[in-house]
C-alpha cells in the first residue's frame, strides 16, 4: 500500500499511514482516520505495590505536522506536553 493511500474499515473513512518523528517512538507507523490533531503513545510502567486493577503508564504527545503536501502524514514529538 502506497504511503498515502487512504483505507475505509469498520465504517470509518480517511485512514491514513502517519509517521511518529523523535521522541520514544520515532520512526513508528500507524494508520489514523480523519487526520487527528494529537496522538498518543502509551508505554507501561512497573507499579511496586499497587492495589489489584492499577496500571501504570508513561503518556508521549505527538502533534500533527502541517507541512504542505507531505507524504506520508507526519506527527512530531512534542517534548513539552506533560
Amino acid at each position: 500500500m502506497d504511503a498515502a493511500e487512504t483505507v475505509g474499515s469498520g465504517g470509518v473513512s480517511g485512514w491514513e499511514v502517519a509517521v511518529l518523528d523523535g521522541g520514544p517512538a520515532d520512526g513508528m507507523r500507524v494508520k489514523v482516520a480523519d487526520r487527528p490533531r494529537v496522538v498518543q503513545v502509551t508505554y507501561p510502567c512497573r507499579a511496586e505495590g499497587a492495589e489489584a486493577g492499577v496500571r501504570v503508564e508513561a503518556v508521549y504527545v505527538y502533534r500533527l505536522d502541517h507541512g504542505v503536501g507531505e507524504e506520508p502524514l507526519r506527527y512530531g514529538f512534542d517534548i513539552a506536553c506533560p
